[in-house]
């Protein structure tokens, strides 16, 4: 009867120690505090064992109810479990542990007072009498490893000492990662399931917590887990050093869901506009598939920008982001000669649907529009490396398609390209295209055709447009739409294809367009005007008109293979040439009826039709009867790999493609022969070198004026054919690890930069440095090599490798359609990082106009990782963007705002 209730008492127990500590924290660390001597009376603890100074609380007197054991009590000691009658205790000692349900603790020593309902759960010391063990809590995903730990069963009231606590916390926007903060305290009362109190705590989000980089030391705080800390008077420490950095209250969200809160701003300073604050602003996160971000630039001489951004996403559905950018900027003070005011503006949309969302339908946006002049001039060193583009484009789609026979696809697109040095827009506001599928009407639709009748086939398809062209100053104004132009094209071609004696392959058909449009321009002389000042006018003539035009079509094509083997026991084995000729016909009769007669001013009558200058334009008024040659080539070679295991050959390309075309027209009364077009391109050096090239050659001679004339240039005196125009383009791309001997199977390591700053190629910009880098912390903030996915960085005592990386862009243009013989353009380009060491990196890019003789867009840029730091200078030292920037921050993006950012603004009126 004794023993039962013993049982029932130990079970008893048992349950109500797996009823009370709930709290998050990290893995075991011993910190190096103070040992101090347990008071408890009656713990017969044994001599080794880590005493604590704890006091009774009061309110732990209480009397526990009366529970019920819901599931099997599991619990062990490496040394001993004893029961103590006389003292009321269980002791559990050496490698406890008890589990129960989804409730585990483990401790060196676990002691449970049945009569108190308090258990103390603490370490031991081992052989070389240092503590180890320390106790180990964990309820559902909740852990808690503190050094000693008092708990009552009744109040669910705790005391512990020396806790560990890493709180997980979302940052950024939409999409963004999770960051930790580590809480440490002496000391910590847990109130109730959700509040705890703190005395000197200390908050970091260093990986070390023994010896952190930087802590912020709080005296006495109120901590709600996943939530928030609200603390007391609290100031920074760098290296267990106090600094000036202080507050004489704070507030540390936690939450994992995210919250709004303030942007901290740069302090900064421009020579004509004043001190400035700039990037501040604040966060909403609106919901869980939508937020907003503003943040602001303010000048002292009334100079100021904002910026929005929201960014949404909904899993296999849809996402986006819209940017706006808006700069009111004021040069100088008012009254002076040099004073002036601009505003500039930038709009951005990005929205791509999940191919998941609807199969037969779909939506997407690439917006980038503005002034031309924003990149430029915008007082935000963020967009430096936009600088260089002189382009922005945007592309407005919605397609649909119908998948019952025949097939309809349809596609409504709004298109806009801006060139920033012309500010010159053109825009298609919309372009409506229809593509229907092939119809093969002499062939059952699922069956083998054969032959030139059922291959017979059809298609129809229809684009209709409102062009639109306007420059920058009349955008989104109501004159832009003045000279819009409207029209439409149907087109319907009828080809088949049979083969020719087997190795000829042969197509024959035609096509059909019908051209409409809804205004047309005739020509004649003002009958208003006096003999002495005629003029030929054109007047517009509203309403639907319509040309139509055909023409016949053939070729005949083959491929020929080209193999040369060399002599066995050579490294090289074969060459292989592989040749595509094909030879065209096309014939296009005149389209005379299009065509219309007026006197001009010297009374001749002269031919037009009313259809030039509208948005297809006019069919030819000349017959076209003319054969065209092309020919495409590619060069590969079978090679024996170095490394003698390898038993076979390595295929390589020598010549990825080279393209050659002409035509001869009969219908032409001069110049009947075209220019000679070629094209072509390669990779060499195991594709790290990529060559493209392309140019024109004209056989016919010029006159003195540079008009071309009826006569070869080989009669002329000169060569087979004039070199018009050529241009060249090379990009070469290399690092440490390019001239080292891979190993079997290894495979090429991918561009480190492939996905770095994707602003810059939303913008119009590159991903990679070659238009170089915008000076912000989150775009030279650039991972070194031999980080880890922790974040740390391997720092070997001896090292022998220095990563480095270079990329080269090489074009050249070449123009000589006049004689004039010169290269237009020619200029070099390159950007690369150098490790100086594992928490060292040098970045650069520039480049060189050989034509205007002067670099391109030069910047350099180091950072050195601090572990919990980063530091960087980025410097522009010449040119009209000269500047430099020095960040010093935390890399957590938690307290990202606890940094100093100084850098300077470049001087806008500087050429």
């Amino acid at each position: 009867m004794q023993s039962n209730l013993q049982f029932r008492t130990l079970l008893f127990l048992l349950l109500l120690v797996c009823w009370g500590l709930q709290a998050q924290e990290d893995r075991p660390i011993t910190l190096r505090t103070p040992v101090f001597r347990d008071t408890i009376k009656g713990a017969l603890l044994p001599p080794n064992i880590l005493n604590d100074s704890v006091k009774k609380d009061t309110a732990t007197q209480e009397k526990a109810p009366s529970n019920t054991i819901l599931d099997q009590i599991r619990y062990s000691a490496k040394d001993y479990v004893r029961l103590s009658q006389k003292d009321k205790k269980i002791y559990l000692y050496n490698e406890a542990e008890i589990y129960y349900q989804d409730t585990e603790l483990k401790a060196g020593i676990i002691v449970m007072d049945y009569t108190t309902n308090e258990v103390y759960a603490g370490r031991i010391k081992d052989e070389d009498g240092n503590y180890s063990q320390l106790p180990f809590f964990k309820q559902g995903q909740n852990e808690v490893i503190p050094d000693s730990i008092r708990f009552n069963f009744d109040t669910k009231r705790a005391i512990i000492w020396n806790s560990r606590t890493e709180q997980q916390a979302q940052v950024g926007a939409i999409g963004g990662g999770n960051d930790a903060m580590k809480v440490l305290a002496e000391r910590t009362k847990k109130e109730n399931d959700s509040v705890y109190f703190l005395r000197n705590g200390r908050l970091t989000t260093s990986k070390d917590t023994i010896d952190p980089d930087y802590f912020i030391r709080i005296r006495k705080a109120k901590f709600v887990p996943g939530k928030k800390i609200i603390a007391g008077f609290s100031n920074m420490y760098l290296v267990q050093v106090p600094t000036p950095i202080a507050l004489p209250f704070a507030y540390f969200p936690l939450t994992n869901n995210r919250t709004g809160g303030l942007i901290f701003p740069t302090f900064t300073s421009d020579p004509q506009r004043g001190y400035a604050i700039q990037n501040g602003g604040y966060y909403f996160p609106i919901s869980d598939y939508l937020d907003f971000t503003i943040v602001g630039d303010f000048f002292t001489n009334g100079s100021y920008g904002f910026r929005t951004r929201s960014v949404y996403k909904k899993r296999y559905k849809y996402q986006g982001s819209i940017d706006f950018r808006f700069e009111n900027l004021i040069t100088s003070q008012r009254g002076f000669e040099d004073y002036s005011r601009q505003t500039i503006y930038n709009l951005q949309i990005q929205h791509s649907q999940d191919s998941k969302a609807n199969p037969n339908s779909r939506f997407s946006a690439s917006v980038n529009l503005g002034s031309s002049s924003y990149f430029r001039n915008s007082a935000n060193q963020v967009n430096l490396a936009l600088t260089q583009n002189n382009n922005l484009s945007s592309s407005i789609s919605y397609s649909k398609t119908f998948p019952a026979y025949p097939r309809v696809d349809l596609s409504l697109t709004a298109t806009h390209n801006q060139n920033t040095n012309t500010e010159v827009i053109n825009m298609t506001l919309p372009t409506l295209q229809m593509n229907m599928e092939r119809i093969f009407p002499f062939a059952k639709r699922d069956g083998v055709k054969k032959g030139a009748l059922q291959n017979i086939n059809f298609q129809y398809s229809a684009r209709a447009e409102n062009r639109i062209q306007t420059v920058d100053s009349l955008f989104l104004t109501g004159r832009m739409f003045e000279d819009s132009r409207v029209g439409a094209r149907h087109t319907i071609p009828i080809n088949t294809n049979f083969k020719l004696a087997q190795y000829l392959s042969v197509t024959v058909g035609g096509t059909y367009e019908d051209v409409w449009t809804f205004e047309t321009f005739t020509r004649g002389q003002n009958p208003d005007n006096t003999t002495s000042n005629q003029e030929v006018v054109l007047d517009t003539v509203r309403g639907f008109d319509r040309w139509n035009r055909y023409g016949l079509q053939a070729s005949i094509g083959t491929t020929v293979y080209g193999d040369y083997r060399f002599k066995e026991g050579k490294r090289l084995q074969a060459i292989r040439h592989v040749m595509r000729p094909s030879l065209g016909w096309n014939y296009t009769p005149s389209f005379e009826q299009f065509y219309d007669t007026y006197t001009n001013l010297d009374g001749e009558l002269e031919q037009y039709s009313r259809f030039e200058g509208t948005l297809n334009g006019a069919p030819s008024l000349n017959r076209s009867n003319s054969v065209s040659f092309s020919l495409s080539n590619t060069i590969e070679a079978k090679i024996m790999p170095k490394d003698s295991s390898e038993t076979e050959p390595k295929k390589i390309s020598l010549l990825s493609n080279l393209n050659l075309a002409t035509s001869y027209n009969f219908e032409a009364d001069s110049l009947k022969l075209a220019p000679l077009s070629f094209n072509g391109g390669t990779t060499l050096l195991n594709n790290k070198l990529s060559i493209n090239f392309q140019g024109s050659l004209d056989p016919y001679a010029i006159d003195n004026n540079g008009t071309r004339i009826n006569t070869l240039n080989i009669k002329n005196g000169g060569s087979l054919f004039r070199l018009t125009r050529a241009s060249v383009n090379l990009g070469y791309s290399l690092n440490n690890e390019t001239f080292k001997k891979k190993k079997k199977g290894e495979k090429e390591e991918e561009d480190p930069d492939a996905d770095l700053n994707d602003y810059r190629a939303a913008s119009g910009g590159r991903k990679d440095d070659l238009f170089g880098f915008g000076l912000n912390d989150r775009d030279a903030n650039f991972a070194f090599d031999n980080e880890g996915e922790d974040g740390e960085v391997d720092n070997p005592i001896y090292g022998t490798t220095i990563p480095w990386d270079l990329r080269l862009a090489f074009t050249s243009t070449y123009s000589n359609t006049n004689r004039q013989n010169e290269f237009t353009n020619n200029s070099l380009m390159f950007s690369g990082n150098v490790q100086l060491s594992p928490r060292w990196k040098v970045r650069v890019s520039s480049g060189y106009d050989f034509k205007n003789k002067g670099f391109n867009l030069t910047q350099l840029g180091f950072t050195r990782n601090l572990k919990s730091f980063d530091l960087r200078f980025n410097w522009v030292p010449f040119g009209r963007n000269e500047r430099w920037d020095f960040f010093i921050g935390i890399s957590s993006s938690i307290l990202r705002d606890l940094k100093w950012d100084q850098r300077s603004q470049r001087n806008i009126g500087r050429r």
